[in-house]
């Protein structure tokens, strides 16, 4: 089970949360808190709230683990932002021709891949130059989450209204192919694990479904309805949010993942981060009832 570090930490301005990443080597957590337009930067060695930076309403967050730099998509407002995160400062502010919504960033080629909200496109853009590179089209109108592999880097992304998974060419930036997720209805979390070679996504069915790089299904585990996961590489443990707290789920190679513990947290949880370093994870959440927004770290 999980075990709070300390009290819940009171965020200002009540407005919900979206996507988390964390940056161990800094020691910082970053969560979009999307409807104040805000990137939230909080320490996550003391479990406490450092501050905000407005950024426009944003969705999706990427760190560069090389510069330590922040990348912000700003959903509504239809662009990315570069963010200090020390001087709690924007930088730089690309347009882009949609909604952002999940961001993942390629550390190796400082590409970031965003993908529209609701819509059919993926967008690429030059970090070190904050420019944009491509509009790629996608299948289906619903992308969700996506996912690099280090090693090919390939972009996995899903797509929640087909059910199914559309493999990003590096090379051409276009979609080389797609493969099913019948297993899945409205699927939105993916993980890829790239020790084990393995992508693994849930849908809103109730189902976490694990699969090679190439879509052959390796098993499926019967877990609440999740929005969000984060995946700790080093103990290749699966941290997500939903139902009103945070599951966890062992991974195996070339097996169904199995649920390891469920920790209870708040109705309104639906997002969570882990640090690979310390395998401490933070979730963010807005009460329902509308008497605030909540950060807190959890010790496994």
């Amino acid at each position: 089970m999980l075990t709070p570090a300390l009290p819940p930490q009171s965020v200002p301005v009540f407005s919900g949360f979206d996507y988390m990443t964390v940056d161990a080597p800094r020691h910082r957590v970053y969560a979009a808190h999307s409807g104040s337009g805000s990137l939230l930067v909080a320490d996550s060695q003391t479990g406490t709230v450092i501050g905000q930076v407005r950024t426009g309403p944003m969705h999706g967050v990427a760190v560069d683990p090389g510069t330590g730099l922040v990348y912000t998509g700003n959903g509504e407002d239809d662009s990315i932002s570069e963010v200090d995160p020390e001087k709690l400062t924007v930088l730089r502010t690309v347009a882009v021709p949609g909604r952002v919504d999940a961001m993942i960033l390629d550390p190796s080629n400082g590409r970031l891949y965003a993908d529209e909200d609701d819509g059919t496109h993926l967008y690429v853009v030059d970090s070190r130059t904050m420019t944009l590179l491509k509009t790629i089209i996608v299948p289906g109108h619903k992308p969700e989450y996506l996912q690099v592999d280090p090693q090919t880097h390939e972009v996995y992304q899903n797509i929640s209204d087909l059910a199914e998974i559309a493999v990003i060419d590096p090379v051409n930036l276009s979609v080389k192919r797609t493969f099913p997720t019948k297993e899945l209805v409205g699927n939105h979390p993916l993980q890829y694990d790239a020790v084990y070679h393995e992508l693994v996504a849930g849908g809103t069915n109730g189902v976490m479904a694990a699969y090679t790089r190439e879509g052959q299904l390796l098993g499926t585990a019967r877990v609440p309805r999740f929005d969000q996961c984060d995946l700790d590489r080093g103990q290749h443990i699966l941290a997500c949010a939903g139902g009103g707290g945070v599951t966890r789920l062992q991974l195996h190679p070339g097996a169904a993942p199995t649920v390891i513990d469920t920790t209870t947290i708040d109705p309104g949880v639906h997002t969570t981060a882990v640090d690979p370093a310390t395998h401490d994870i933070f979730a963010v959440w807005s009460r329902r009832d509308g008497s605030g927004d909540f950060f807190e770290k959890f010790v496994p």
